[in-house]
Formats: C-alpha cells, structure tokens, sequence
C-alpha cells in the first residue's frame, strides 16, 4: 500500500478499528506557547535559529548481535509548518534509510532540503559506489551537502560493524548511543 495522509488516512484507521483520542489529549502549553510566539515573529518579519522551533525529530538506530542494521524516525515537524506538510521522515532515503549492506540512518533537520538531497540515500550511496566508511560519508552530506543548501540539522547513522556517526550542523542536537558492555552516552553540542 503506498502512503497515505489527511482524510483517506484517517478513514483507513476508522475502517480497522483503531482508538482516536480527543483533540485536548495532544495540546500542551509550552508547545502553543512556541506556536504563538513563533507566528508573531513571522508577523514581524523575523526569523528564529532556535533549534526547538525548527526541529521535532525523534530517531533511533540499532544494530543486533548479528550485524542486522534498522532505523526509525518520528518527528512531529517544524513550529507553524503548512497544515499537510511531509517532510522527509516517511520518505525512505531522505530522513530514514537502512540497509544491511551499507548503514542505517535516522535524520532530523530542515526536511525540505534533506528530501532534495536524499540525505540519508546519499550517506549510503557514498558508502556503497565510493567505498567511504560510515562517518567519511555522513560527515560529507551533513557538512558538504546540506550545511551550504540551509540543510541545518543532522544523522544518526550505524553500520553493519557497530560505526556510529552523529554528525550536525546545527546549533546543537540531541544524540545518545548506548553499546553492550559501556555506559551510556549522551550529548548535546
């Protein structure tokens, strides 16, 4: 089946049953709060760098004990995005991507920009045509292809041997990992 939004999707999930909550179940006032305030800076002809109103993603990546590689990426989108805006996360090889053969990629940044790159395709693209290791390639996009095209944001990437890659170019972006056998880590800037 090919992805769905708005209304057909809507109606597929009443056709299987599934449990919709109430509008009030999804507000917050801190994120109307940033809603607000960003649509007056918008009002005043200003823009904001503060990665909190651009950026809501939320990815993983994970490798098994036998090499098998998988992303996930959920994100609830830019502060005042068009109303049926999809950005790069349900687009496989711009937000999301893995392969056991070359690396799994999960994205948050500007989505526009990583569609039109593929961000997450390209990272394995130069993997698999150019030979480069996993941060050699997602080095590359991130800072190369993206950062000059106003791409902010960045990856979180592992391949098949356990490589991780975080790289950003971005004021900051929140990133973890966490190996069999080490503490946990974590970090922002």
């Amino acid at each position: 089946m090919s992805p769905l939004i708005g209304p057909n999707a809507l109606e597929i999930a009443r056709q299987a049953g599934l449990e919709f909550a109430d509008r009030d179940y999804f507000f917050t006032q801190s994120r109307w709060d940033a809603l607000q305030e960003t649509l007056e800076m918008r009002a005043r002809g200003e823009v904001s760098d503060d990665p909190a109103r651009r950026h809501g993603t939320v990815g993983a990546v994970a490798r098994d004990a036998a090499g098998n590689i998988a992303a996930a990426t959920s994100t609830g989108g830019m502060t005042a995005k068009a109303p049926g805006r999809v950005g790069d996360t349900p687009m496989i090889g711009a937000g999301t991507f893995a392969d056991n053969a070359t690396c799994a990629v999960s994205a948050t940044g500007h989505g526009e920009i990583f569609i039109r790159w593929n961000a997450a395709g390209e990272i394995a693209a130069r993997m698999r045509h150019a030979g480069e290791d996993l941060a050699t390639a997602a080095e590359h996009v991130v800072m190369q292809d993206l950062a000059p095209n106003d791409g902010s944001g960045g990856v979180i990437a592992v391949d098949a041997a356990g490589n991780i890659a975080m790289p950003f170019n971005s004021q900051g972006m929140y990133r973890g990992m966490v190996r069999k056998g080490c503490a946990p880590e974590t970090s922002i800037y």
